[in-house]
């Protein structure tokens, strides 16, 4: 079957096509397309929900063009992002696909965002084919354990198989991604912090400031990074000025402090529910340090874990992993009863 995935939860706009088999669940993804207002809300140093909106009101239907341009597919079913995210921007993709399901006469199945980012990790590069193309990652074994890291949520998450998740934890305030563009800003970088912070921090020394790793030792699978910034905001204070070395260097300490709380509650998570792979999902999950440190550590604690992440430019919002995220908990609703949820999350039954 082939499903197009459409995702408007922020400020991308995205559609995808995957064609995929249920009698050996085998994936290719066929189509990707990914349009962003990223440029018009780096210039306010955040995302501007009204311009996000408008964006998408402009892109939506040029970028499901390009997503089907050239291919003779027949698209059997269509996804498409309910929640959580940006209520305008929600009903921008939500009230597209309803049109589309209806006007084609087609099953439409409700995704749950934060579960897509999860299913980027199913979506996995071949080299043999096209530099557009990827094909499932069939060797995600589960209980499997997701650590999903971006500008809205921090969250660790238990995937005992396919649609049986058990939420154990998650952010009491700032997500990581939040806490690096609010830094991000604080240190005069440009805007998204994240990967700003990541490029500024090669050039810098990880050991020149100890920062706090909050809740790093308590029992639970929370996080709270709220603190970091405000200790990042008291040593700038003190200073009499910023020059390129210690942005640098506060850069470095800044993304360390984060990532040393991030692999030490997902490893202690993993021994604790004896996880078969430890999957990263999310915008922050593009962090190549990230990547490097969990896989790493994995080794060291001698886990009997695989690591799993996504190519990097499916870590951001994108079609592929809610069409993905569709077809592995196919429940398709009649498109009237389909609703946008800003405040949906993983107890809701929409998964």
């Amino acid at each position: 079957m082939k499903i197009l995935g459409i995702e408007t939860s922020c400020d991308e706009t995205s559609a995808s096509i995957i064609e995929a088999n249920r009698s050996d669940r085998k994936v290719k993804l066929i189509s990707n397309v990914v349009a962003s207002s990223l440029r018009l809300h780096s210039k306010t140093g955040g995302i501007v929900p009204e311009i996000a909106a408008r964006e998408q009101v402009k892109y939506i239907i040029p970028v499901i063009k390009k997503t089907l341009k050239d291919l003779s597919i027949a698209i059997d079913a269509i996804a498409v992002t309910v929640g959580p995210g940006l209520i305008g921007s929600l009903i921008v993709g939500v009230e597209t696909a309803k049109t589309l399901a209806y006007v084609w006469n087609k099953s439409i199945i409700p995704v749950n965002h934060l579960i897509g980012h999860i299913y980027a990790n199913f979506v996995g590069e071949n080299p043999k084919l096209n530099a557009k193309r990827y094909t499932l990652n069939a060797n995600i074994g589960f209980p499997a354990l997701a650590l999903i890291v971006s500008g809205g949520h921090t969250d660790l998450v238990l995937l005992k198989d396919h649609g049986k998740i058990t939420w154990l934890g998650g952010t009491r305030d700032d997500a990581s991604g939040e806490a690096l563009d609010k830094i991000g800003r604080l240190l005069g970088l440009p805007y998204p912090g994240g990967p700003a912070i990541e490029q500024t921090a090669k050039n810098g020394d990880s050991k020149s400031y100890r920062f706090p790793r909050p809740m790093i030792d308590s029992d639970d699978f929370d996080f709270s990074f709220s603190g970091l910034k405000t200790a990042v905001l008291r040593k700038v204070k003190t200073m009499k000025q910023l020059n390129n070395e210690t942005i640098a260097n506060l850069s470095a300490s800044v993304q360390q402090a984060i990532i040393d709380v991030l692999v030490s509650k997902t490893l202690k998570a993993a021994q604790k529910y004896k996880v078969k792979s430890i999957l990263l999902g999310g915008g922050v999950a593009a962090n190549q340090k990230l990547r490097d440190e969990l896989k790493l550590n994995a080794r060291r604690y001698t886990l009997n874990a695989n690591f799993f992440a996504p190519a990097k430019k499916l870590c951001t919002d994108n079609g592929a992993m809610i069409a993905t995220a569709a077809f592995f908990n196919y429940k398709p609703i009649p498109w009237q009863k389909i609703t946008t949820d800003p405040e949906l999350y993983f107890d809701d039954v929409l998964q």
